[in-house]
């Protein structure tokens, strides 16, 4: 039983690593992935090996995140949002793909698998790549009182603010191998993938 969640189960962490072994964070979004996780276990219970697949950014160009992302930076007002300082998980959709088939595959993988790249990066690099790969210059930060006043502060600090430097042990010790495990290659792939 593959219950698909996501890395906002550790909250806010600044430049902690996160593995699956790490205690869940605090505020409402990882409240809700708690509660989420817990419903699994009825399954659990029965016998059932149960997969939760904290996932997390999912880089696709038809994706919303990539969608909301290029467009200041196509209008050429692109940059990193707050500080920039918060780390971002990301993983490709084809290697989220593959990852999921990895764990129904892999008859010992159960519990929470963060499924995420192996190499998270810091707000400002993404910025600075996904510019790069647009062709465009990724010059102009956005404030982060600006993205609370678009977005309301808790949505703003939990989903774009928030700093999230989560490994994926769980696939790497089950022997997974990642085809674009770095931002640049990630992204170039998100962008020209026709599917």
């Amino acid at each position: 039983f593959v219950c698909a969640s996501a890395i906002g189960y550790y909250g806010d962490r600044g430049d902690e690593i996160l593995t699956e072994g790490s205690g869940p964070g605090e505020g409402f979004l990882a409240n809700v992935v708690v509660e989420w996780e817990a419903a699994c276990q009825p399954a659990r219970d029965a016998g059932v090996r149960t997969v939760n697949t904290r996932n997390a950014l999912v880089l696709s160009d038809k994706g919303d995140l990539l969608k909301r992302m290029s467009i200041p930076f196509k209008l050429g007002v692109g940059g990193k949002l707050g500080s920039g300082k918060q780390w971002w998980s990301w993983i490709t959709l084809d290697d989220q793909v593959r990852a999921i088939m990895h764990i129904l595959e892999t008859d010992t993988v159960s519990g929470p698998v963060n499924v995420s790249s192996p190499h998270p990066v810091r707000n400002e690099e993404f910025a600075q790549i996904l510019g790069d790969v647009l062709r465009r210059p990724a010059a102009i930060p956005v404030p982060a009182f600006a993205l609370k006043l678009a977005l309301g502060p808790d949505a703003a600090e939990e989903l774009i603010l928030a700093s999230l430097r989560v490994m994926p042990e769980k696939l790497i010790d089950s022997g997974f191998e990642f085809e674009y495990p770095d931002i640049q290659a990630g992204l170039r792939a998100a962008f020209a993938n026709p599917n």
